[in-house]
């Protein structure tokens, strides 16, 4: 399977846009600003498993979903399925997530709730990955707009062998990454090009967006439950995001903060 390939956190980048890595993972610098969304995470040595799924209130039919206020048009269905107000504006407090980045986690869950109930898959996971990833979305200085797009595009260097990176030629002609001679990780939660072809869907309907929270965060969902996986059991979890960066090392990071995100909740 084609995984979401990442390069290594440190590594300069152009035009303020990122990527993670592959191989050889390593959480970026401390600095003297709290970063948005960090939390303090429990000790990687004392966790053997991924956290209980961790349920999300839904928004009854018919409320005003106030995060698409001032939003671009996106054709899709009437319903979506979405967390309450209440909820978000609960959780985004106690966890630092960001609110937006945080509708987008959760949607997701109720998505995989509903339809890929086995999976059981929880929001925590989602969170842990797009902290690491791109700080929800807010990586060198942009956010998460109202509509669930990044305000900087975050577009990662070229994935051509070097920089810890394993090489992969263009596969998009450089229609999502702007690249057309190598593949690029692309939007808050870093999918390559040939990956988002397959696992790519929009929460809303149209066409799939990889720079817009709702979008990505379901499809990396639909990706991290691919193979009938089981995500309350730690081999399935460890396997779905060694899928998304075969490293331990990003694995126990993700793993840490989405404990701590769970447990602030």
């Amino acid at each position: 399977m084609v995984v979401c390939l990442l390069v290594t956190a440190g590594v300069v980048v152009l035009v303020g846009r990122v990527s993670s890595a592959l191989n050889d993972w390593e959480a970026p610098a401390a600095d003297a600003t709290p970063e948005i969304g960090t939390i303090e995470t429990p000790p990687h040595d004392q966790l053997t498993g991924p956290p209980a799924q961790t349920g999300v209130t839904a928004r009854e039919n018919g409320d005003p979903d106030e995060s698409a206020v001032g939003a671009d048009e996106r054709s899709g269905p009437a319903e979506v399925l979405r967390p309450s107000d209440e909820w978000l504006d609960e959780v985004s407090a106690n966890t630092g997530i960001p609110r937006r980045a945080l509708e987008g986690y959760a949607s997701a869950q109720l998505v995989l709730d509903a339809d890929q109930s086995s999976c059981q898959l929880s929001w925590p996971t989602l969170a842990g990955i797009g902290y690491v990833e791109s700080r929800h979305g807010t990586y060198a200085g942009g956010e998460l707009g109202p509509d669930g797009n990044t305000t900087v595009d975050i577009i990662g260097i070229p994935l051509d062998g070097t920089n810890n990176t394993q090489a992969i030629p263009d596969t998009d002609g450089g229609e999502l990454d702007g690249d057309t001679e190598w593949d690029r990780a692309i939007g808050p939660m870093q999918f390559i090009p040939s990956t988002w072809a397959r696992w790519g869907e929009s929460l809303e309907g149209g066409t799939p967006d990889p720079h817009n929270i709702d979008d990505a965060a379901l499809a990396s969902a639909r990706y991290l439950c691919d193979e009938g996986r089981d995500l309350t059991s730690a081999q399935d979890w460890e396997s779905a995001v060694l899928e998304y960066n075969r490293s331990s090392a990003y694995v126990s990071d993700v793993l840490a903060y989405a404990h701590a995100y769970a447990d602030a909740a």
